[in-house]
C-alpha cells in the first residue's frame, strides 16, 4: 500500500529503477536454459540487460512478438 502511494514520487521512482537494474543484471546472468524457460533467447536477455536504468517503460512487441 505504502509503495503505490510513493509511485508518483521521486523515492518511488528511485525504488522501481533499482528493481529494474537488479533484474536486468539477474535476467544476464540467466544460462541458455533458464531463458529458454521464460521464452527469450540470448540476445533478448543482453538487449533489456543493456537499457538504461531510468527506461522502465515496458518494450512494445513487433506482429512477430519480438521486442
Amino acid at each position: 500500500m505504502r509503495e503505490r502511494a510513493a509511485r508518483g514520487t521521486w523515492r518511488g521512482f528511485l525504488v522501481r529503477m533499482l528493481r529494474a537494474i537488479e533484474s536486468r543484471r539477474q535476467l544476464a546472468a540467466m544460462d541458455d536454459r533458464m531463458l529458454s524457460d521464460i521464452g527469450l533467447s540470448r540476445a533478448d536477455a543482453l538487449h533489456e540487460a543493456d537499457r538504461r536504468s531510468w527506461d522502465l517503460a515496458p518494450r512494445r512487441r513487433d506482429r512477430d512478438g519480438r521486442a
